[in-house]
């Protein structure tokens, strides 16, 4: 007998097979709907957070702050408010509409950014930075399950790494449209204007996207059957289960690790380039854009991809392809540092900001991978809360407040100095990825034993 081929639509994603019995899983059209909308909320997010470090210069010429005041902003202070609300915003989402909390974090974090642009003066623009910390940090979580439960195993690897097209982007945006208005107008308007544009998103959010079924796509082993109102993961349970996981914990701090480099170099760059090697805005807003969108996007894409094709061999693709990566990326960052002109350090960027970023869609799909869809959230915004806290907490302020310690013998290349000091980082990320690789290799070699 012809076997009866069977089509159906569960959450934006089309199930397709011979028989009830066997499906496979493809992504539908709604599903990357979604996924684009979620990343441009993600764009805004990052362009956001971004602009304080793209308008570092007329920002200190108009309210005279330091480097190591500028450090502390998009630093240590932003990550105390974004890491540490993030978890009881994860937890909320977990149990509650993750798509309304969205929406309620974007306008919040857009109204806040354009509160930093009437700022007159430095507790006035800490106060409104933290607001945006505040804002943020209902922004990624929510969107890691929202994902994950339109895309199955097997392609979220793409969708995530997609979906963290958002900082490249937004980089490159906040750059480009940032300094470009800058320029034109002042740093104050670009703050305005563009803030005002994710409170049109915040409303889109509410329009486009549907809140799907928790682990609809899920194989039964992770959305357990017969889970009840009873066994469902409480706050302190899944903090208890992450902590508990040394494959989770490794993957956090080598992302921890990474992220000091990439956000104490990221938070500086566009004032090192004005400062030390004689760009102007507009040339930031041209050619440093451009490095930005194309480096960042193309890694993110590439490492997603490599993901998804190298972890059905060997979970140990998780650790091996970022610690590959940045071990790439070491002496292309020592050449953009030493570079005497801005056009031959942004030739050596291009590396650096093509290869620091694989470790993201490599951490985050690890983990959205490994837990129940009742966790997701809560999971996601734990590892966002130890990264981000070690990442955006040490890194912006360690350049920050090295540079001003050496600007008082060195005014001219004080920066430089700090962004060498970023180079140790490097190696203990690398590590901490390759200490990984080991755990995850044991784990599956216990998992395939037991089978």
């Amino acid at each position: 007998m012809e076997e009866r081929k069977l089509s159906t639509i569960v959450g934006g994603v089309v199930r397709v097979g011979p028989d009830v019995g066997s499906v496979s899983l493809a992504p539908g059209t709604r599903s990357w709907i979604v996924l684009l909308c979620l990343c441009f909320v993600y764009v805004l997010n990052f362009l956001d957070r971004q602009l304080l470090s793209i308008l570092a210069k007329p920002i200190q010429d108009t309210l005279h702050v330091s480097d190591g005041q500028l450090g502390l902003i998009g630093g240590l202070y932003f990550a105390v408010f974004y890491c540490f609300i993030s978890i009881p915003v994860g937890w909320i989402a977990d149990k509650t509409n993750r798509v309304r909390i969205l929406s309620l974090a974007c306008a919040l974090w857009s109204a806040a950014t354009m509160a930093c642009g009437i700022a007159t003066n430095f507790p006035q623009l800490v106060a409104a930075r933290m607001a945006v910390g505040v804002g943020e940090a209902g922004g990624v979580p929510p969107s890691y399950s929202i994902i994950s439960d339109y895309f199955p195993s097997g392609r979220r690897g793409t969708a995530l790494g997609i979906f963290n097209l958002g900082p490249s982007i937004g980089a490159a945006l906040g750059v480009a449209f940032g300094a470009s208005i800058a320029a034109a107008y002042s740093w104050r308007d670009a703050f305005i204007v563009l803030g005002s544009v994710g409170l049109l998103a915040a409303l889109a959010i509410l329009l486009i996207v549907r809140e799907p079924t928790r682990g609809g796509l899920d194989h039964s082993s992770l959305t357990g059957d017969n889970l009840t109102e009873s066994s469902a993961s409480g706050f302190g349970k899944t903090i208890a289960m992450f902590f508990s996981r040394p494959e989770f914990v490794l993957a956090s701090l080598a992302s921890g690790a990474t992220q000091i480099i990439t956000y104490g170099a990221g938070n500086f760059t566009t004032l090192f380039l004005m400062r030390e090697k004689a760009m102007t805005l507009g040339q930031i807003a041209i050619f440093y854009a451009l490095v930005q969108g194309i480096g960042m996007s193309a890694g993110i894409v590439v490492s997603g991809r490599l993901v998804d094709r190298f972890s059905r061999r060997s979970k140990r693709a998780y650790a091996l392809v970022p610690a590959a990566s940045l071990a790439c990326a070491l002496p292309l960052y020592m050449g953009f540092v030493w570079a005497p002109s801005w056009q031959i350090a942004l030739v050596f960027l291009v590396g650096p900001t093509f290869l620091n970023y694989f470790y993201l869609s490599s951490s985050v799909t690890l983990v959205q991978e490994s837990v129940r869809p009742d966790q997701r959230v809560t999971s996601g915004a734990l590892l966002l809360l130890i990264m981000n806290l070690i990442g955006m907490g040490i890194g912006p302020t360690l350049v920050g407040e090295i540079s001003d310690f050496v600007h008082r013998g060195n005014p001219h290349h004080s920066l430089q100095f700090a962004f060498y000091a970023l180079l140790p980082f490097y190696a203990l990320a690398i590590g901490l990825f390759l200490w990984l690789a080991q755990v995850l290799k044991s784990l599956q070699s216990t998992a395939e034993a037991s089978s």
